[in-house]
């Protein structure tokens, strides 16, 4: 189930491309008959406390930095790379390569236990090798446990046709196992994998991750406040916020992909219920001229909706949603249209991954999806209709990394404040 056939309009994140098979399985077959995987992704509640630094273990007991300054238990600051300072501040000027008893093997990367060094190909003393180098490895008969090791049963799965129901709640119960019981530091999300370019939002992408980081690391800005998430998709950014913050509208187009993003933040009202926020997923079409209020409509606005928006928002938030310049163009529309109508002043979180690509049209390596959401950021800021004001600005600096995921450079983070004149 984990093998992804590719066609020509298909679209895999590079988060779910690293992430381990272990971490995501499949779990149903939505309303479009798409497969639905469920991902863990652990919050790192701790990295605050930990060395901004990538440290690995040193030989003599303590840490190397990974930094050019390389420090062990015990040793003073060296200021050039790449010497090592091991357990009481003594210099090792080679690899880190002990031998049993602490004394130092100057050889090939090679380990020795008392052995007589020799002239044959390196080799661990512990790895069993038969005559021809190759590893020697012990093979088990089926049903021998007098090891104790077994080998775990390999059941059937039964996939279930979702309904399309949104009120099916986080779908199949937890077996009471405490792997799947709630976890304040566990975020569950239900995606596709290798989707159409029109179903992108039913997948997890960096630059998601990298709003929640942003998010997490400025607990004291977005505590308490009413957020607006254009382009939820999943709505894994929205459950990050309502950690923080007190109310969040979580809204996106389709009615697959909201019925998703309803299950998602029902999985995760565990982490909501501890803060006593709220995450209201609603439809918001970009392409649309205003919000729809028709009651007959799945995850329609009240009227009482609107206008806690337009009278409590005062941040609004969206995660690498410019992929199409006709969609860029209707965002930037949105977000003029809600932010000139927000009666408090409001700031605007907009990240996204700059991806390049070759193209016939052009013979080069170019980012046209890029480009184009710079201009309209560019233009947000140029603009003069008496009514609004806009600064944009890049957010920069070191962010703290609350997620297991690869942080290319090529992820961007822009805040735009908006104020009427």
């Amino acid at each position: 189930m984990d093998n992804v056939t590719f066609r020509m309009d298909t679209v895999l994140s590079d988060v779910h491309l690293l992430l381990p098979n272990a971490r995501h399985l499949m779990a149903r077959l939505n309303a479009a008959s798409q497969p639905v995987f469920v991902s863990k992704f652990k919050i790192l509640w701790d990295v605050e406390e930990k060395e901004p630094a990538c440290t690995v273990p040193c030989p003599g007991g303590g840490e190397e930095d990974a930094s050019a300054h390389r420090l062990c238990e015990g040793g003073e600051e060296d200021a050039c790379a790449p010497r090592l300072l091991c357990e009481g501040g003594e210099e090792d000027a080679s690899p880190p390569r002990l031998c049993e008893g602490g004394e130092e093997d100057a050889s090939p990367p090679r380990l020795c236990e008392g052995d007589e060094e020799d002239a044959s190909p390196p080799r661990l003393s512990h790895t069993p090798l038969d005559d021809d180098g190759d590893l020697d490895v012990a093979r088990r008969r089926p049903g021998d446990a007098s090891s104790g090791w077994r080998r775990e049963r390999v059941c059937p799965l039964i996939l279930t046709q979702a309904s399309g129901d949104a009120e099916d709640g986080c779908g199949e119960e937890d077996d009471g196992n405490e792997e799947d019981a709630p976890r304040q530091d566990i975020i569950r999300i239900e995606h596709t994998m290798a989707t159409p370019l029109e179903d992108v939002g039913k997948q997890i992408w960096r630059g998601a991750f990298l709003l929640a980081d942003f998010i997490l690391s400025r607990p004291a800005e977005f505590a308490g406040a009413t957020v607006l998430e254009l382009g939820a998709g999943t709505g894994f950014t929205s459950v990050v916020m309502a950690t923080q913050a007190k109310t969040v509208y979580c809204t996106d187009v389709g009615q697959d992909l909201l019925n998703m993003c309803q299950r998602n933040i029902t999985i995760n009202q565990h982490l909501t219920e501890a803060k006593a926020s709220e995450v209201r997923v609603r439809q918001l079409d970009w392409m649309g001229n205003d919000f729809c209020t028709d009651a007959e409509e799945a995850f329609a606005w009240t009227e009482e909706e609107v206008a806690h928006l337009h009278d409590e928002t005062s941040l609004i938030i969206a995660a690498d949603v410019c992929y199409d310049d006709e969609l860029t163009d209707a965002l930037f529309r949105t977000l003029y249209r809600i932010t000139s109508n927000l009666r408090k002043p409001s700031t605007l979180y907009l990240s996204i991954e700059k991806r390049l690509n070759f193209t016939l049209r052009h013979m080069e390596v170019t980012c046209e999806a890029y480009d184009h959401f710079r201009h309209c950021l560019q233009e947000l800021g140029d603009m003069e209709d008496g009514r609004m004001q806009y600064r944009v600005e890049r957010v920069l600096g070191p962010v703290p990394q609350f997620f297991q995921y690869e942080r290319v450079e090529q992820l961007e983070l822009w805040r735009v404040t908006a104020n009427q004149k």
